[in-house]
């Protein structure tokens, strides 16, 4: 064997070595919307999946990178995300948006039928990636929301964003994410170390659809208390605090947004399923903002659909209150109502 091919071969295997010796990502993919489909297509069968598809006059950039990790447990890790906006050279607010999977499963991919239908009224929709239970327990992912935020900013430039018009939503797990990030807005303890550190992570409003405001209510904490004991298995959420209150009660109060509304938190609104469970915090939230003279609003979809963003009619419903609230927000040349709050309970 001559030294040229011994070299080659030298080299493939350190390469080969080195690629295997970095373990890959876990990840769970037990969340689709698919699944969820066949589960609710029993008790609904009027429910239709909302599918991807781009508006005419909408562009997408997909798998854009919006953070490099360089030392994880799995080594240099990227942070994706999806923009989607209107196909001219004009800027607009964006709207950042975070999909649900109780913290533990799902991917950008589930808000992509929403994000493109908001773009079309006018907004850059930026579905991001965000590390979940099997990579990274709290508060990985909240640091990487606000990293998210920050490269929208940083990149306003790029993708035609209004810097000072960024706002935020999420689904469920997700939303209680998008409000914890939009009520810490100027909290240091909340920002994380990651890229884009010079840039701000505040935003500018919250569309919370179906999730929680505090993980500290007295029924939540006994809850995850007697699942523990009764099934020897730590609840989702517990596990992604680090464990039940009494074992990471710091981690369970920094999480929970009812804990830190402030005179910088941002405007919120709330569109609700008809699953009490879902909305915990939320009105003691709004008393707090009330109190503060910040904006909200609550909508309810009145459906015992917990992701009812998934499905049609009750996604075009959800469209509707979002963009109307982004437009009070953002565009209040096309606002309807007054500024004193809605309902539509």
């Amino acid at each position: 064997m001559n030294l040229r091919v011994f070299l080659y071969i030298l080299s493939g295997l350190c390469w080969l070595g080195g690629y295997c010796a970095v373990p890959t990502i876990p990840r769970d993919t037990s969340f689709t919307a698919y699944s969820t489909a066949k589960k609710i297509h029993k008790r609904h069968p009027e429910a239709v999946l909302a599918l991807s598809e781009l508006p005419d006059g909408v562009c997408e950039y997909r798998d854009v990178v919006y953070a490099t990790l360089p030392h994880t447990p799995y080594g240099r890790r990227e942070l994706h995300a999806d923009v989607f906006r209107p196909d001219d050279d004009m800027r607009y607010p964006a709207l950042i948006m975070i999909h649900g999977g109780g913290w533990n499963s799902g991917d950008k991919s589930l808000q992509a039928p929403m994000a493109q239908q908001i773009a079309a009224r006018g907004y850059v929709t930026i579905p991001i990636e965000y590390r979940l239970i099997p990579e990274a327990l709290y508060p990985a992912g909240l640091h990487d929301v606000k990293t998210a935020i920050r490269w929208a900013r940083a990149n306003a430039d790029l993708y035609g964003i209004d810097p000072d018009r960024i706002a935020i939503s999420g689904c469920s797990a997700g939303a209680q994410l998008a409000t914890l990030a939009g009520v810490t807005n100027g909290s240091l303890r909340h920002e994380g170390k990651g890229p884009w550190s010079g840039t701000s992570s505040r935003v500018q409003a919250v569309i919370n659809m179906d999730g929680i405001a505090t993980f500290v209510s007295e029924s939540n904490i006994a809850e995850a208390r007697d699942r523990y004991e009764s099934k020897g298995e730590l609840p989702v959420n517990a596990r992604w605090l680090g464990g039940l209150y009494e074992d990471s009660p710091h981690n369970w109060e920094e999480a929970s947004a009812l804990l830190w509304a402030g005179a910088e938190s941002a405007p919120v609104c709330f569109i609700s399923s008809g699953l009490p469970r879902y909305s915990d915090g939320r009105d003691r939230l709004v008393e707090i903002y009330e109190s503060l003279g910040i904006y909200t609003e609550r909508h309810r979809i009145s459906v015992d659909v917990h992701p009812f963003w998934f499905f049609h009619p009750w996604v075009d419903i959800t469209i509707e209150h979002a963009v109307r609230f982004l437009d009070r927000m953002f565009k209040p040349e096309k606002a309807t109502g007054n500024m004193l709050g809605q309902e539509s309970f």
